[in-house]
């Protein structure tokens, strides 16, 4: 890893993946509200009366769980993304400080 920090890069990150981050954080969200409907939906089908167990059929259906499936992976691609653009501007923030400290040592020197 080298010490010379590029400001641009990480900007330039940061603006490359905001839409990237803002779909899959649409995407987690979009699921979130769909796994409700989803559960709604497979209720219906339960020829059950209890509610009780008709949930347990919702809870524990195929479809149900693949929701789940979607879910997990749509926490997991949105988190990536934003603990990479986190980083990036770390290292907009870490560059800044060089920055300053090489100027009080410039002045320090003359």
């Amino acid at each position: 890893m080298s010490d010379q920090i590029d400001p641009n890069k990480a900007i330039d990150f940061l603006l490359k993946n905001a839409e990237k981050y803002a779909h899959a954080k649409a995407q987690r969200v979009y699921l979130e509200e769909f796994r409700k409907s989803k559960k709604a939906l497979l209720m219906n089908q339960c020829e059950e009366k209890a509610a009780n167990a008709r949930e347990q059929y919702a809870y524990s259906h195929p479809e149900y769980l693949g929701v789940l499936e979607g879910l997990k992976s749509a926490v997991e691609v949105e988190e990536a993304l934003r603990w990479q653009q986190i980083a990036a501007q770390l290292r907009v923030e870490v560059w800044r400080s060089q920055e300053a400290s090489n100027r009080g040592l410039e002045r320090a020197t003359r």
